[in-house]
């Protein structure tokens, strides 16, 4: 089985898409993750975005995403209804298929360790990752907020990192189960009912169980914000029915409620058959779960990039050809593990074919990736600048979109070069009958480091910071180095086993 964990960090920014974009990028860069959602609240000032992968792919992610939300999210500016301590507030991991409970503590701890002495930033663990039973409750490692934190941190020390704290805060890691984010919207703007309710329905207060709640004023009305951690115990539509009842002693009604992330489907059904007392019901009854396939098609990458659009355009291009380049190597290795001629190498091959599929994946994720980057840039191009105060926010949105633009086909030049690598491995060791294959692999990787890299290089030219963009450029001349040597080797590689010329 498939070992996939989610993750589902939370960012303190729910304003400016362009910082988002940028850590969703982040994210998005990694090989083998696959990002599921994104939701951005203005007044919690809050972002959260659901992500899964294996487990090495999700950390790496996550420390990716933490580390760039460090750079470009200040603490001390910052203003929301929702509490917080970070830039990254909270990342928790969860297990999803494949993998236990433990393996996602022991992926918590080594994240926290690497961030602290990394990035320098002070890590809590919560939940089931916890080191102390005072801290496995979330509420109370962020009692005070950012402000407090900074006061007391020297008595609150965190299991990893300094016990200070610069404007990125303090990140709170763990894992638990799956939860739902719900919050429900009550008729009145008083924000006093709204707090009674949460005490009344919460487990804290004596409530309900699995269920943690706040009362808070959003967009001018009163909610009540949840994490339901258990639905199977305490299903979402015994929580609503218990705010409408205690609502009703306020002379209240229900306004609307909302989901922050993902749900199970296996809770919605639950909730509509409890609603429409459905007896018997079976999940496939419901005509979405018979209509697996869509009925329409996309239209091919091919058909987009020929329709006279900015977007997709060359750095999708250089993603695309990559990931080629990967089912390629993909596809010698799988024709060489089956053959007993082969067989001293049948482990190796099979190690290849998993990491040739998740960058592959990656690369794909890249295409679409790299489209909405430079979308986003363009967005920012055409902000208003009839003012100072609109030509600083216009400026400051195209340095944050440009960076956002630079990190995917930096990223596609890294995998690039790992696919040419593993090329390069399976001419040498894999089936020759598939050794043109590899060759045509390695060309695709090639095109894709080269297209990528003239990506890069033309918007380290449009960013004011130059020690971040001699980063990407000095990056960029280490990758064109191990390519030509890469070349070398595909060259005599090639002509030895079977007298071809590069």
């Amino acid at each position: 089985m498939q070992k996939i964990i989610e993750c589902i960090p939370n960012f303190s920014e729910g304003r400016n898409t362009a910082v988002i974009d940028a850590i969703q990028t982040a994210i998005a860069a990694t090989a083998g993750i696959h990002i599921l959602d994104r939701h951005s609240d203005e007044d919690h000032n809050r972002s959260v975005i659901t992500f899964i992968g294996s487990p090495e792919a999700v950390a790496q992610a996550a420390f990716s995403a933490i580390e760039i939300a460090a750079e470009l999210i200040d603490l001390d500016k910052h203003r929301g209804e929702h509490p917080r301590i970070g830039a990254t507030d909270v990342v928790p991991f969860v297990p999803i298929s494949g993998v236990t409970m433990e393996e996602c503590v022991e992926l918590a701890r080594s994240l926290g360790k690497r961030v602290g002495e990394e990035l320098g930033i002070p890590v809590y663990l919560y939940e089931n990752a916890a080191t102390r039973p005072d801290r496995k409750n979330l509420e109370k490692i962020r009692k005070g907020e950012y402000e407090k934190l900074k006061e007391i941190i020297q008595d609150r020390v965190p299991d990893f990192g300094p016990a200070c704290m610069g404007t990125a805060g303090a990140t709170v890691i763990g894992a638990r189960p799956p939860l739902i984010a719900y919050n429900v919207y009550l008729s009145t703007d008083d924000v006093s009912i709204a707090k009674n309710i949460a005490r009344s329905v919460r487990q804290s207060s004596g409530g309900l169980p699995h269920v943690k709640a706040l009362g808070m004023l959003v967009e001018g009305r009163a909610q009540v914000s949840m994490n339901l951690t258990d639905y199977t115990k305490t299903p979402i539509a015994q929580v609503v029915e218990a705010i409408r009842h205690e609502a009703e002693g306020y002379g209240v009604s229900l306004h609307h409620s909302e989901l922050v992330g993902l749900i199970p489907q296996a809770a919605l059904v639950d909730a509509a058959q409890w609603y429409l007392q459905l007896d018997p019901f079976e999940s496939g009854q419901i005509l979405e779960t018979r209509m697996y396939f869509a009925l329409s098609e996309e239209p091919s990458f091919l058909e987009k990039l020929s329709a006279g659009t900015p977007t997709p355009g060359g750095g999708s291009s250089a993603a695309y050809a990559g990931a080629m380049g990967a089912a390629l190597v993909a596809m010698v290795a799988h024709l060489t593990m089956g053959k007993k001629k082969y067989a001293q190498v049948k482990d190796r091959m099979s190690e290849i074919v998993d990491r040739a599929d998740e960058i592959r994946s990656s690369l794909e994720q890249a295409v679409v990736l790299d489209a909405q980057a430079f979308d986003t840039v363009m967005k920012a191009y055409r902000m208003p600048k009839g003012s100072t105060a609109e030509e600083e926010a216009r400026a400051e949105a195209i340095e944050q979109a440009t960076r956002g633009a630079a990190i995917v086909p930096l990223q596609v030049a890294r995998n690039a070069v790992e696919v040419f690598e593993m090329a390069n491995e399976v001419a040498e060791r894999g089936n020759i009958n598939a050794i043109s294959d590899a060759g045509t692999a390695a060309l695709m990787a090639r095109a894709s480091f080269n297209a990528a890299r003239l990506n890069v290089e033309i918007n380290a030219r449009e960013i004011s910071e130059g020690k971040l963009a001699k980063g990407w450029i000095e990056e960029i001349e280490d990758l064109k180095e191990k390519i030509k040597a890469s070349e070398s080797r595909l060259r005599n590689t090639l002509d030895e086993r079977a007298g071809l010329a590069l």
